[in-house]
């Protein structure tokens, strides 16, 4: 029994939930058309580039959490999922996660997308634990702020490590799975690491290093 991590974007499905998410809101009307478009679309350059500034960028997409009633939330929510999350659903990487599970692996998501997005996402998979960004929420309503580490780049192995020390688990014979290069520290760790449809950075970092590269898609 060893861990299964996969990232989520790119990974397990054939686009971005954090950047599809900011367009939802975009295309319902929630949000300014031109002004939160265009940052969105920046954001998510700067992500794929490796420049993120992930507290301006989680200040910029938890504000529409902190701006709408919370029930009204899960009904758009919902709505995302089932028109926009499930039709990007890979079929290969579905069979992956069964795989794993089948072989009495625990199987976690990793995502630096915020939980409010991708905890219906990760229940899809049929995956209980995942580790995301958390939007802080107080007295029943979404603030903006978000809570502890943000799950990105070196702060999804703190993450990580904050739950192998209350889990049991150990990261011996562990696999991970990802896209992106801004995923190379807890690829690094990892005695299975994986290029999943590798960004271009990504790809050759794992050629040199030897890392198999697979395809979901």
């Amino acid at each position: 029994m060893s861990l299964a991590i996969f990232d989520l974007d790119n990974t397990l499905i054939s686009d971005d939930s954090d950047y599809l998410w900011g367009q939802f809101l975009v295309d319902q009307g929630i949000v300014d058309k031109v002004q939160y478009e265009q940052a969105n679309i920046k954001f998510y350059e700067d992500y794929k580039q490796g420049n993120l500034d992930i507290v301006e960028f989680l200040q910029f997409s938890l504000a529409p959490l902190a701006k709408n009633d919370t029930e009204q939330l899960y009904k758009w929510r919902a709505q995302f999922i089932e028109e926009v999350i499930k039709p990007i659903q890979l079929k290969p990487a579905i069979r992956l996660v069964n795989k794993h599970r089948f072989k009495g692996d625990t199987v976690m998501i990793i995502t630096a997308t915020n939980r409010f997005v991708t905890e219906p996402i990760a229940k899809l998979f049929g995956i209980d634990i995942l580790l995301a960004t958390t939007p802080e929420f107080i007295n029943g309503q979404y603030t903006g702020n978000f809570e502890g580490t943000p799950c990105f780049q070196e702060g999804k192995v703190t993450l990580l490590n904050e739950w192998l020390e209350t889990s049991g688990e150990t990261m011996k014979n562990s696999s991970f799975y990802s896209d992106s290069y801004n995923d190379l520290s807890l690829l690094e760790i990892v005695d299975n690491p994986f290029a999943v449809d590798p960004d271009d950075t990504l790809r050759q970092y794992a050629t040199e290093a030897n890392w198999p590269c697979i395809s979901l898609r």
